[in-house]
Order: structure tokens, then C-alpha cells, then sequence
């Protein structure tokens, strides 16, 4: 409702403001009343957002903003990362890579193909999601903060991750 009535005033830089605004206040709602991460609220936020019928043109306005979040969101999980992990487990590392491209790749593919979709679009979707998203960072840091996951496994997460994020690119030419 919050977003439409902005929408009305016909101010892109207002709208702009009232999503971030949005976005934020779901997100620290999430975080200070029900003690959840901040990330997962901003993912609430993002969805509540996607439930408006102009979420086509604050995705189109937010762009600039989405780019510098990611290359700030990517910069602190490599900061994160302990590098020495591609040293003392490098095998354990590519079995996980492997694990997740192929596994990843084999779960879109098979559903595509009985859906009736041809060998390249099923291949080329199946690439496409051949990745961690980021949202697995948000989940193993709260394994992380939960002390559920060792810091060596996720280490070998953020690894994993980050590595089949770049590979992705290479995999869909």
C-alpha cells in the first residue's frame, strides 16, 4: 500500500527513497522485535516489495543502488573468507564445487526436460542455476552464529560459494 501511494505522487526519486525506507524498516522490524538477522528481514522486505504491482519499476529504478549492494555484500564475504581453506582442504573444496554445480545443474535439468522444454533451454536453465545463491551466506552465517557450523565448514561454504558463483559465468557461454 505504502509503496502505491508513493508510486502516485510520480517521483522517482521519492520512490526510490520510500523502497530503501521500506526495505530497511522490514528489515530492522525482522532484526529489534522478533530477533531475527538483519539479512533475512531485508529478504522479507524484498518480497513484501515484489508483491507490488510497481516492483517492475522500483526493480528498474534500484538498479544503480542493487549494484553497489552487491559489490559491498561480495567484498564483505570475501573478507570473511579464510583463503588458507583453498590450502589445507583443496579436495574436500572441489568435491563441494562439484557437488554443487553438477547436483544444481542435474535438478533443473531433469524437471525441465519432462516439461516438455527442448535439450537447449532445459541445459541453458540448468547452467544457469548451477550456483550458490546469497542467500546460503545468510543461512550459514546464522549456522556460524548458532556455533551449528564449525568455522572450517563454513569456510569451505564460503569457498564453495563464491567459487561456483564465478564459475557460473564461464559454464553459461
Amino acid at each position: 500500500w505504502l509503496i502505491v501511494q508513493i508510486a502516485h505522487t510520480k517521483s522517482r526519486e521519492l520512490l526510490s527513497l520510500g523502497t530503501l525506507a521500506l526495505a530497511l524498516g522490514v528489515a530492522g522490524i525482522a532484526y529489534f522485535w522478533f530477533d531475527a538477522s538483519f539479512a533475512l528481514g531485508a529478504f522479507l522486505g524484498g518480497l513484501a516489495l515484489n508483491g507490488s504491482r510497481f516492483s517492475h519499476k522500483v526493480a528498474e529504478d534500484s538498479l544503480p543502488l542493487r549494484d553497489t549492494f552487491a559489490v559491498l555484500f561480495f567484498v564483505a564475504v570475501g573478507m570473511l573468507f579464510d583463503p588458507g581453506v583453498l590450502l589445507r582442504q583443496p579436495i574436500t573444496l572441489a568435491a563441494l564445487v562439484a557437488v554443487i554445480v553438477a547436483g544444481k545443474a542435474a535438478l533443473a535439468y531433469g524437471p525441465m526436460r519432462m516439461l516438455g522444454q527442448s535439450k537447449r533451454t532445459s541445459l541453458l536453465v540448468a547452467l544457469g542455476t548451477a550456483q550458490v545463491g546469497e542467500f546460503s551466506f545468510v543461512l550459514a552465517g546464522l549456522g556460524r552464529q548458532l556455533e551449528v557450523l564449525s568455522p572450517e565448514t563454513y569456510n569451505l561454504i564460503l569457498g564453495a560459494a563464491m567459487i561456483s558463483i564465478a564459475v557460473n559465468p564461464f559454464l553459461l557461454r
